[in-house]
């Protein structure tokens, strides 16, 4: 029995090892499988969440709907879905950047409970930002930006959060409210294009990761957060920051990367200690009243490509040193009103590739300072100063020149022939000058060309034919000089391939911002027309820069037509030609109608006669305004197939027949002039877009009835267009425009009748006679030369204003008295024809 006890030992010990692996059997099988159970449920839960916004989003987006959209409900795992992000199953990501989302935010986010990553940015997302969203206590990342949010921000309760995006939105108050609780992971936090206000000194001390903080273009006063320096990048920039920039803003310890202090109301010196700042690249000083010598120290930078110093005060002795930034590619110091010449020292910046010194106030040394022998320049910047003389040809010299600004200076003579030698000349602009002569023909050499702006000044001669070379031209603005001759209908060539200048344009990659963007664009694109006016409203400086370079990319900065018969829209580049007030003469080509990229046209104030052509209904116009000229016959109903069109002037010349009808089509017209167009006839509808328009907008236009003078409805135009012949309105006008012809043909009869025959014993009358003619004579050359307009008492629109009268207006002389009567001047005493003043 004894031999047996060791057995029974050994068969416990199997049937404890037998036992002991069926427990973990059953772990395996019973409790691992409960786990990946709870995992699933889980994931339904946020599935659910998921349908509840595809929902909440379909319900209040019923058009231009998103990826979320097509979000499959017979699909079980989310995680395969358009913009969903999963992790160790469960939703972690939710991505609805650009999808057309235009309510506001889905108040259930807080139920996805392991949400770390969300992005609803570049969207029309309104209201405020639910109370809910701060129950998102995993959320690290944050993007709200490029949307109209409201209200103020409040971020508690997300303390994990590393990266906080709400740029371009419309939140207010301070940001003081939203820290420093979410402070301690924070790395980037961009609030800029808002409307923030308040102090932010000590806001960020909380903050030890923080390295990228933008607030620039929003409403911040007081003193700036000296805090600055222990991040990578820092931007205050146009706000309302006061007081001085102390020496211990830069430690020794500086890590600055981009310090951007721009337009703000800093003041004093700006300190030497700058230098402790090695690896800082871009200093942007613009637009402060800093004042003093622009330190020296700024020299020993040897990484700083973007230094912008304008709209300052600084002294004009500029260190040497700075020379020895040797990467330094940008450099603007215009606007500090130097004076005199232009320094000895920017002829020394042989690295240096714009170079921008306008509103200085300089009189010469453009030649003398050596800038125009800098090999690197791409922007040359010299408007808005006192240079006078001709122009150097030495700057066809400049072998990477693009863009060339001389506008705004006293410059004269001619523009020099060389400047055709500039093949990668993108930008010339000239205007507001005295040059004259004619535009050289070697212009057409300019095949990069995407602007040329020679506006208000002397120059004359017919546009050259060559300029139907420049493929790329997409804006001409010739306005206000002395140009004559016919449009050469070679021009529709112009800008028709301008996509090689653009790729080239891609290829470099963005600009740096900061260089002079705002005032190019403020002159070179069209403030008083829609749509272009829009874009001034959100021209900040810091949006300039992005606008900018959509621009030189190629890419649309508003919707326009694709074509003329449809008002569907797409974001492409569209051009302008503008030949307002010069001496144009002959018909309007109809190769114009080719033009395609046009949504501009200016042929105002000149000399151009003929037919409208109808092939100008092809083009996807926002703005066509053809006044002040004499053109004639109908007014084309092509017009009305242009259906993006908001503004049409088609004032003071001669047309004839009636509105076309199709205008009345012109859903999106805002703006229309048909003013003095005294043999243009047909009813004003009582609906459609013609109707929303007073009367202004029809003066002097007798066989056009006011609309408190007629009766019936557009639908009886037809029977009421013999009633309209025969009323005693219109038969007054004619009564009265015969009257005055012969009356003026038989006073002038008599008058050279008496003064060829009559007595020589009567000298005096014929003095008299004679310095009547005279006198006639010179008040008509007077009111020509003086530019005479309407009478005080007739109404003109904006652009009649400054036009010249309807030229071949029927005159009554009396002579009696040396008074000249002209068309409106008929038209302001009867009332612009009204029944009221019918005699007889």
């Amino acid at each position: 029995m004894t031999d047996g006890v060791p057995d029974r030992h050994h068969h416990n010990l199997v049937f404890f090892c037998l036992c002991n692996h069926l427990f973990l059997l059953i772990v395996c099988l019973v409790i691992l499988p409960g786990q990946d159970v709870v995992v699933g449920i889980s994931l339904q839960r946020d599935r659910e969440v998921l349908l509840e916004l595809r929902g909440y989003l379909l319900d209040r987006n019923p058009v231009n709907r998103g990826p979320y959209a097509r979000w499959n409900e017979s699909d079980p795992s989310p995680c395969n879905w358009a913009g969903i992000t999963c992790e160790n199953g469960r939703v972690t990501g939710v991505n609805l950047r650009e999808s057309s989302v235009s309510c506001g935010i889905f108040p259930g986010f807080s139920n996805l409970t392991q949400l770390s990553h969300l992005d609803l940015s570049k969207n029309t997302i309104s209201g405020a930002v639910p109370v809910t969203l701060s129950r998102c206590a995993n959320l690290r990342y944050l993007n709200l930006s490029h949307n109209i949010i409201g209200g103020e921000l409040d971020l508690s309760g997300l303390t994990r959060l590393e990266v906080v995006d709400v740029t371009l939105n419309r939140f207010t108050g301070g940001i003081r409210r939203s820290f420093p609780e979410p402070c301690a992971n924070l790395v980037t936090f961009n609030a800029s294009l808002n409307n923030f206000t308040g102090g932010i000194t000590e806001v960020f001390d909380g903050c030890p990761k923080l390295q990228f903080l933008d607030l620039s273009a929003n409403r911040l006063a007081g003193d700036v957060w000296l805090g600055f320096s222990k991040l990578r990048e820092f931007s205050v920039s146009e706000n309302n920051v006061t007081g001085v920039i102390p020496p211990g803003a830069f430690p020794e310890n500086c890590s600055l990367r981009v310090l951007d202090l721009s337009q703000n109301r800093l003041r004093g010196e700006f300190p030497n200690t700058i230098a402790n700042c090695g690896h800082l690249n871009t200093l942007n000083l613009w637009g402060n009243k800093f004042a003093g010598v622009v330190p020296r120290e700024i020299g020993s930078l040897l990484e700083l490509e973007s230094l912008f110093l304008g709209n300052n005060s600084f002294d004009r002795r500029i260190p040497e040193e700075l020379v020895g930034c040797t990467k330094l590619a940008f450099l603007d110091l215009s606007k500090n009103n130097f004076g005199e010449e232009v320094q000895d020292v920017f002829g020394r910046f042989k690295q240096v590739k714009f170079l921008v010194l306008h509103g200085n106030g300089y009189t010469g040394g453009i030649l003398s300072s050596g800038i125009l022998d800098l090999p690197e320049v791409r922007r040359l910047d010299l408007s808005f100063n006192n240079f006078s003389g001709t122009l150097p040809a030495e700057i066809a010299r400049m072998p990477k020149l693009k863009f060339l600004m001389l506008a705004y200076n006293n410059f004269s003579g001619g523009i020099p022939p060389e400047f055709g030698k500039m093949g990668d000349l993108q930008a010339l602009d000239l205007s507001y000058n005295k040059l004259s002569g004619p535009i050289p023909a070697s212009v057409g050499n300019l095949k990069s060309l995407l602007w040329l702006m020679l506006a208000n000044n002397s120059l004359s001669g017919e546009i050259p034919r060559e300029i139907s070379n420049c493929k790329s031209l997409l804006w001409l603005n010739l306005a206000n000089n002395q140009l004559s001759g016919a449009i050469p209908p070679s021009m529709a060539a112009m800008g028709s391939q301008p996509d090689e200048a653009f790729e080239a344009n891609r290829r470099d990659g963005p600009v740096t911002a900061g260089s002079g963007e705002c005032l190019a664009m403020k002159r070179w694109i069209p403030a008083d027309y829609p749509p272009f006016s829009f874009v001034y409203t959100i021209l900040t400086r810091k949006s300039c820069r992005s606008t900018w370079d959509s621009l030189l990319m190629g890419y649309g900065i508003f919707p326009i037509c694709r074509n003329s018969s449809s008002a569907a829209r797409t974001l492409e580049v569209s051009g302008y030609v503008q030949l307002t007030g010069n001496r144009l003469t002959g018909e309007i080509p109809p190769e114009i109608g080719r033009m395609s990229w046009l949504s501009m046209v200016h042929l105002n104030r000149n000399e151009l006669t003929g037919r409208l052509p109808p092939e100008i209904g092809r083009l996807p116009l926002v703005v066509l305004n053809v006044s002040s000229n004499r053109l004639s016959g109908p007014i084309p109903p092509e017009v009305g197939d242009i259906k993006c069109l908001q503004s049409l002037d088609l004032s003071y010349n001669n047309f004839s027949g009636e509105i076309p009808h199709a205008l009345n089509n012109l859903t999106e017209l805002n703006k229309f002039n048909v003013s003095y167009n005294p043999l243009l006839g047909g009813w004003i509808p009582d609906a459609g877009q013609l109707a929303t328009f007073d009367d202004d907008s029809f003066l002097g236009n007798p066989l056009i009835p006011n609309r408190w003078n007629r009766t019936g409805s557009p639908a009886s135009a037809p029977a009421a267009a013999t009633a309209r012949r025969n009323s005693p309105r219109v038969v007054a006008f004619w009564v009265f425009f015969g009257m005055s012809v012969v009356f003026f043909a038989s006073g002038f009869l008599t008058l050279v009748f008496c003064l060829r025959f009559k007595p020589a014993d009567v000298g005096a009358a014929q003095s008299d006679d004679l310095f009547l003619l005279q006198e006639l004579g010179s008040k008509r050359g007077h009111d020509a030369a003086a530019g005479t307009t309407l009478s005080s008492t007739v109404p003109t629109s904006s652009e009649a204003s400054a036009a010249t009268l309807y030229a071949d207006a029927v005159k009554v002389i009396r002579l009696d008295k040396t008074v000249v009567f002209t068309y409106p001047d008929i038209v302001a005493a009867t009332r612009d024809f009204s029944d009221e003043m019918v005699v007889g």
